[in-house]
């Protein structure tokens, strides 16, 4: 550990030739000892995302000038004062702001969205939605449809991140207290305080990174299969949408409205399910909940804690040090979740593809090309991967579109649909293994349960048997 304590170095000396040995110590650097003790970089002095963006923790005091000593003091001040949650997310804010700012890795930039690309949106979610009347019993969710740009895009879907992230950094803040001994701890409560500070920090440093780069690869509020921005908004990203279609060799307006069909189908399903958000989210939670910190790394990390170098948290954070428990409750809540993420977008793309197949030439292609992008993800997705210890996308989606078909084949379209009434209804990780055997095995047992049902109600006209209706729908449409 420094011998300097928390990283202030003593003033350097007095030049022995006055102002020309300042001027002399300016232009060389100084070397006077260490230039970056603490980090954060400022705007116009390596910034946040300037040289070190990478490590958002070395260049605090890199290149300052006096003018801008102040704003540096208050800065760390801000960080290592903060008594929030377990993630700064003003801090993440800033940071997927100044992401966004340098550009996505393709070189395009970001901009605001002009009167007719916003028109251009409005008119694609609104032919999309009356496209999928015909492939849907589920009515429109679509209150409204606007286009974002990126910077728009992280504002409206922070307050989603924080509810997936919350529950993992929560862990990570508290185990980072457990690692001293119950006897150090209160010797030690300011340094545990300061650390909690700084884990917030190195949290919000990530998130926002990852969040800022995500907003360089989305093309609206669902692509990761949650809904990430505000209920019965469908969004698109214009930007995003023409980097997408750029070289697929088709139409802009086909990529745009088949994307539009993807985002109203959505917000279909998250609009008239009311338990369907609820349940992805409990699922990540639950999860996330199930993950145990790498105690022994971290233990290492605290015990070479020097604060000259509070980047030592975030290498930590970035090389992993969540595991998930082993255990049988563990695995069964990775299965409901993977499951759950399969099926909403197995069901979308069953339902996109029913609505474009006979309209769109090229929805064979935009179909392939989104299955493909959605399996591997992006950076961004792997940092979160890294982070929360989870990866955010359907393993078996393919399975789920296949088993949807099925489905709609046999029941037809309100009887398909009928099983997001609730989750028990849905199907399990084992049935996509076999959609021929639940289809036939869901008529048999709705078929015997409606009888049930009905000798138990006797005919009431209180207790209307809504399951019978739903099964009748489905009837008719064979």
């Amino acid at each position: 550990m420094s011998d300097t304590p928390f990283g202030f170095g003593l003033p350097p000396e007095e030049p022995e030739d006055g102002d020309e040995g300042k001027k002399r110590d300016q232009q060389s650097g100084g070397e006077q000892g260490p230039a970056n003790p603490f980090g954060f970089g400022l705007p116009g002095a390596g910034g946040f995302g300037g040289p070190g963006a990478d490590n958002p923790l070395a260049a605090m005091f890199g290149s300052l000038n006096p003018t801008d000593l102040g704003a540096a003091f208050q800065q760390l001040g801000q960080m290592l004062s903060y008594e929030g949650g377990p993630v700064n997310w003003d801090m993440a804010k800033q940071i997927a702001r100044q992401t966004v700012s340098q550009g996505a890795p393709d070189g395009t930039k970001d901009a605001s969205v002009g009167p007719s690309e916003r028109r251009a949106v409005e008119e694609a979610v609104r032919l999309a939605d009356l496209w999928l009347d015909d492939a849907t019993s589920l009515p429109s969710g679509s209150a409204s449809a606007v286009a974002w740009s990126r910077a728009e895009w992280v504002e409206a879907t922070l307050p989603a991140w924080q509810e997936l992230v919350d529950p993992v950094a929560e862990r990570v803040g508290a185990a980072m207290g457990d690692v001293l001994p119950e006897e150090m701890q209160a010797m030690a409560g300011p340094l545990i305080g300061m650390m909690r500070s700084m884990g917030g920090a190195m949290f919000g440093t990530q998130i926002g990174q990852a969040v800022g780069v995500l907003a360089g690869e989305v093309v609206g509020s669902t692509d990761i299969g949650l809904p990430l921005g505000p209920a019965g908004r469908a969004a698109l990203l214009p930007a995003n949408v023409e980097a997408f279609g750029k070289d697929l060799g088709v139409p802009q307006e086909e990529v745009r409205l088949y994307l539009a069909l993807r985002e109203a189908a959505h917000q279909r399903l998250f609009s008239h399910v009311p338990w369907l958000r609820s349940h992805l989210f409990g699922a990540v939670d639950g999860y996330a909940r199930g993950i145990k910190v790498d105690t022994a790394k971290l233990e290492d990390v605290v015990g070479q804690f020097d604060p000259q170098n509070p980047e030592q948290l975030q290498d930590a954070l970035q090389q992993g040090m969540f595991q998930p428990e082993d255990t049988p409750e563990q695995k069964a809540a990775l299965a409901r979740l993977e499951t759950a993420l399969a099926l909403v977008e197995g069901w979308v793309d069953a339902v996109v593809h029913a609505a474009a197949k006979p309209r769109l030439s090229s929805a064979d292609a935009l179909r392939e090309t989104l299955r493909r992008r959605r399996a591997t993800g992006g950076p961004a997705e792997q940092t979160f991967a890294t982070l929360i210890g989870l990866e955010l996308r359907p393993r078996r989606l393919r399975d789920a579109s296949r088993l949807w078909a099925s489905l709609t084949d046999a029941r037809g379209v309100d009887g398909r649909d009928a099983l997001w009434h609730h989750p028990d209804m849905l199907p399990t990780a084992t049935d996509l293994d076999d959609p021929d055997g639940f289809v036939h095995r869901e008529q048999l047992d709705f078929s015997e349960l409606d009888r049930i049902l009905g000798e138990a109600a006797g005919g009431s006209a209180d207790e209307p048997d809504l399951r019978k209706k739903d099964d009748d729908k489905g009837d008719d449409a064979e």
